[in-house]
This record gives structure tokens, C-alpha cells and sequence, in this order.
């Protein structure tokens, strides 16, 4: 079972949209999505993929990555209204979801750029269980960069792993691996530890911006090339204050963000 019959089978179970079933016959319609908000839509493409496995016919108006306009149809939907009932509320949260990801990550990228054009912004693993993949795609929608998906394929060497070996051996043992190598530290000492062990990419965590600005000279002092990434107690309020830095990560756009608003309506039964 992929996602998206997990997703519906969530809504539907085995017994189907027992309400719909009870009133609808094989009645045909036209519905359509629009967006209730001004928005950068994502979750078009996953919402045209719902209603293609309950056999209903999906015409996109407008696509991902493009602004929406509060009022304006986004989605044309054909097919049995029981079709089209069935997908209408897994539609709306794939695309209420992924848009305000999108949005906000494409706010706060161009808030960013305007100070530091190279700087990028990115994600982290603060996401909903289950649904990652996708929040991690609409945070590239917007522009923003999705950092690694999970445990397995990226190299980030954190405060626990600190508790139970040094730094210096941590990094050494990791770059056995081959692969580029992250580590996390809290301080000006240990992000110079870092940058002396070759680290690739230094994140700076909870360090007010004129602490990180100064710990950011010192590595690339030592190794210019270095990417200086910094994290911890970010918000939309603050974020500009970092913009010194290679890499800006926050938590807040998947843990804290606020879904976009849309509705489908059906305008026409046959």
C-alpha cells in the first residue's frame, strides 16, 4: 500500500463515505478547487493524484509554485460526485498544508535574499509523522532547501552523539563514512574543533547573531570553505538577523506554520 491508499483508506476504511453512499446515486458533476487566500500553491499535484484513483477527470488550472489569488479556481475536477466526494477533504489538506509551507518558506527566502542573496534557507526534521516527504517537497516549492529527509542519508553529528564520544573522534569516525559531515555545537570552542577536524558544515545552535557572526569568522578563518550553517530559537520575526551566515535552518516552517485556506465547490450535476 502506497501513501496515497494509506491517506484514503484513512477516510473512506473499508465502508466508504457511508453518508454519500446513503443519498448520492451515480449522479456526474463539475466541481472546482479555489483558493480562499492569497498563496503560493503546492499540493496541486497530489490533490490531481487523489482524484485520478477515485476515476474522476482533473483539470489544473494553476500550478505549483504559482501565486494564488484569494477567489481564484485552482483545480477543475470531473466525474461521479461520489468520486469526487470521497477526495474532496484529502485534496483540501494536502494542499491547505503543503501552500502554507510554501508560502511562508517563499517569504522568508526572499526576506533573506534581499540581505544575502547566496544565503539559503532550509528545513529540518521537525515534521509531521507520515506526511515529511511532502512537507519537505512544498518547502522546495517555496524556494527553500529541504536539508536531509531522514537519519539514513545525511551525516549530522548532534548533542547526544557529543554526550557519549568527544567531538574530535566523533568527526574523525564519521568521515570514514565518505560521505560530507555535519556536526552541531553550541559553542565558539567546539565550532573551531570542528573546523580544525575538516568538517564540512558547521551548524551553529542557539547562538545569539553576533556570537554566531564571530564563531562563522573564526571558521572560515580557518577554512573558508567551510558552510556555516546556523540554527536553534529561529522564527519569521528574527530570521534576518542571520543572514550572515551560508544556511539558515528552522523548525517553524513545518512544525509552526499556518495551513492556506481552500474550498471545492460543485457548481454542476448531470
Amino acid at each position: 500500500m502506497d501513501d496515497m491508499e494509506l491517506y484514503l483508506k484513512e477516510d473512506l476504511n473499508e465502508k466508504g463515505d457511508i453518508t454519500t453512499d446513503a443519498i448520492i446515486g451515480d449522479e456526474e458533476g463539475v466541481a472546482f478547487i479555489q483558493s480562499k487566500e492569497n498563496c503560493i500553491l503546492a499540493g496541486v499535484e497530489e490533490a490531481m493524484e487523489i482524484f485520478k484513483r477515485l476515476g474522476c477527470q482533473v483539470e489544473i488550472l494553476k500550478k505549483d509554485g504559482e501565486e494564488a489569488k484569494a477567489g481564484e479556481k485552482v483545480l477543475r475536477i470531473n466525474g461521479k460526485i461520489k468520486g469526487i466526494l470521497a477526495g474532496e477533504r484529502l485534496a483540501l489538506n494536502f494542499m491547505g498544508r503543503m501552500s502554507g509551507i510554501a508560502t511562508l518558506t517563499r517569504e522568508l527566502v526572499e526576506a533573506c535574499k534581499k540581505k544575502n542573496p547566496n544565503v539559503e534557507v532550509a528545513a529540518t526534521r521537525k515534521t509531521t509523522p507520515g506526511f515529511r516527504k511532502y512537507e519537505k517537497k512544498a518547502v522546495k516549492i517555496g524556494g527553500g532547501y529541504p536539508h536531509r529527509m531522514g537519519l539514513y542519508d545525511g551525516v549530522l553529528i548532534k548533542d547526544n552523539h557529543l554526550a557519549c564520544v568527544s567531538l574530535r573522534e566523533a568527526i574523525r569516525k564519521a568521515m570514514k563514512l565518505g560521505r560530507e559531515v555535519e556536526v552541531e555545537v553550541e559553542n565558539m570552542d567546539d565550532a573551531v574543533i570542528a573546523a580544525e577536524e575538516g568538517a564540512d558544515i558547521i551548524m551553529l545552535d542557539n547562538m545569539p547573531p553576533a556570537k554566531a557572526k564571530l564563531a562563522m569568522i573564526k571558521v572560515k578563518n580557518i577554512n573558508p570553505k567551510i558552510k556555516v550553517e546556523v540554527s536553534g530559537g529561529i522564527t519569521p520575526e528574527n530570521i534576518t538577523n542571520y543572514t550572515f551566515a551560508d544556511r539558515i535552518s528552522l523548525g517553524w516552517l513545518t512544525h509552526s506554520v499556518k495551513n492556506k485556506d481552500f474550498s471545492l465547490e460543485i457548481e454542476k450535476v448531470f
